[in-house]
């Protein structure tokens, strides 16, 4: 079967038919358990124990493990789903085994990011009983979209403006952004219809907010606003590699911006941001932009290798990197 694309997604996930395995994989955690625990809907409704199994990664990979569960028949009749989580390349044999035995079970099979290389996604792509399907998160217009979609599955619908507030803050992991929009369907109630302030009184205290207005003022060369507001970002929760990616984003906002004016921007710049955002682009170059996007790419690509023998930066760096950029603006502000 391959890899799936968008298209053919939400039906397969519904009925995945007579597929074997399917290998979910990505950068988006929280959106492989949701397709995983989608398609153990499908196949195995309720979570009847006796139609489904979970197998730790290391008991999967042994000869035989799993292949042996796959064949098995479910006692109360129906088929079965067998899960692993956190699979990696040592799976590949086992799945091999698996898909060239007997058996009607549908075996999901949870990853992080598998490169193209990698032996247990090359095997999915390639075998006409498999199915892999990327999780990557979305951005932009595809982003307010399952916004938009969430919010209504939850009985409440939202003014474009609240969604573009959502969509520029949320998204880095399905699982954390459907937690935060069950709390704005609360606040709402059944029917409700959530505006830009409905949004910002709900979730304004948080740390998207103050990463916000930090990036606004770091850019801007505002050097205590951003200072002040990192600090408290970071107080209210805002992780080391959110503060780099969410730089990284900024930047890039701008940089578009800067080429193609404000208007090309989506979701817009949020009202609140827009002088911040504005003294920026009278700051900043384009190819000024370039250079810091291309230092901050590099910065990302470390954090998500672990190149420097940490597996992601610390508050420290992520704060230097921060400040270096604030700083920066301030001298290009007094020229």
């Amino acid at each position: 079967m391959a890899k799936l694309d968008a298209r053919r997604l939400p039906g397969f996930l519904k009925d995945p038919g007579a597929t074997r395995a399917a290998l979910l994989f990505g950068e988006d955690a929280g959106l492989v358990r949701e397709r995983a625990d989608a398609l153990q809907e499908a196949v195995a409704p309720g979570n009847d124990p006796f139609r489904v199994a979970e197998l730790p990664r290391d008991v999967a990979a042994k000869p035989g493990a799993l292949a042996g569960e796959a064949a098995a028949l479910a006692l109360t009749g129906g088929r079965r789903v067998v899960r692993v989580r956190d699979a990696t390349d040592a799976l590949a044999p086992g799945l091999r085994e698996a898909l060239d035995g007997p058996g009607e079970a549908l075996i999901v099979i949870e990853a992080g990011e598998l490169p193209a290389r990698s032996k247990l996604r090359q095997l999915a792509e390639a075998s006409p009983g498999a199915a892999a399907i990327p999780c990557y998160r979305e951005r932009g217009a595809e982003l307010a979209a399952t916004i938009a979609a969430l919010l209504k599955a939850e009985g409440v619908s939202a003014e474009p403006a609240a969604i573009d507030w959502l969509a520029g803050r949320l998204g880095e992991d399905r699982g954390m952004l459907r937690r935060e929009l069950e709390k704005l369907a609360l606040y709402a109630g059944p029917g409700g219809r959530l505006a830009e302030e409905d949004v910002l009184a709900c979730m304004g205290d948080g740390s998207a907010l103050e990463l916000d207005e930090a990036l606004v003022a770091a850019t801007a060369g505002d050097l205590p606003t951003a200072d002040r507001a990192l600090e408290s970002a970071m107080a209210e929760g805002a992780n080391p590699v959110q503060v780099i990616r969410a730089l990284l984003r900024h930047v890039q906002r701008l940089h578009l911006a800067s080429v193609a004016g404000m208007q090309a921007l989506q979701p817009p710049v949020f009202f609140r941001s827009k002088p911040g955002f504005e003294r920026a682009l009278r700051i900043w170059r384009t190819e000024a932009l370039e250079t810091v996007l291309a230092g901050l790419l590099e910065a990302e690509r470390q954090s998500k290798s672990g190149g420097t023998g940490r597996p992601v930066p610390d508050a420290a760096v992520a704060r230097a990197a921060f400040l270096a950029l604030a700083r920066q603006s301030a001298i290009l502000a007094r020229r």
